[in-house]
């Protein structure tokens, strides 16, 4: 019998290896924007933003619970969800290409991080070194240190910026 964090991380791993060839198919397909009217592009790149979202979301949710208190802090599963998150972040600057406005309604990306782009940018390049930062902290600090919560808090802050600004309710 499998257990479910072993069944959890089989599909995360699954849904991972599909992200990676539906990001290689969008970083081929991104070379020309779409025909107006063609929304295949566009829907393609909102399936993967999607499928990075999750995967951060379920990566992020048990060191949030750390820090609620709600489960406690496991040294080998803390390594694993923020090496994980470092690698996810560093797809998310790549998975709001211009064309994937026009999906909707299948996004729930507001037309403002399109038109703050630079702004998204930068919080993108915030959550990135955040995540780089818990990675190191999370190898140095072994239990649920006031650095580790200051590092996870910093990206769950990171998280709530983008959504309070950029994704519709």
């Amino acid at each position: 019998m499998i257990s479910k964090y072993r069944l959890k991380n089989c599909l995360i791993a699954l849904a991972a290896i599909s992200l990676l060839g539906s990001g290689i198919a969008l970083s081929v397909n991104a070379q020309t924007a779409p025909k107006e009217g063609d929304l295949k592009q566009a829907r393609q790149a909102i399936e993967v933003r999607k499928a990075v979202f999750t995967l951060i979301g379920s990566n992020f949710q048990p060191l949030g619970n750390i820090l609620k208190g709600t489960v406690p802090y496991d040294n080998g599963k803390v390594k694993v969800n923020t090496a994980r998150l470092a690698v996810l972040s560093e797809f998310v600057i790549d998975i709001f290409p211009d064309y994937s406005n026009r999906g909707e309604p299948e996004t729930k990306t507001k037309a403002d991080a399109w038109s703050n782009k630079d702004d998204l940018l930068k919080r993108i390049a915030d959550f990135q070194a955040h995540a780089q930062n818990l990675v190191k902290v999370s190898a140095t600090e072994g239990d649920a240190t006031d650095a580790f919560k200051a590092a996870v808090t910093a990206v769950g802050q990171d998280c709530k910026g983008c959504h309070d600004l950029y994704k519709a309710k």
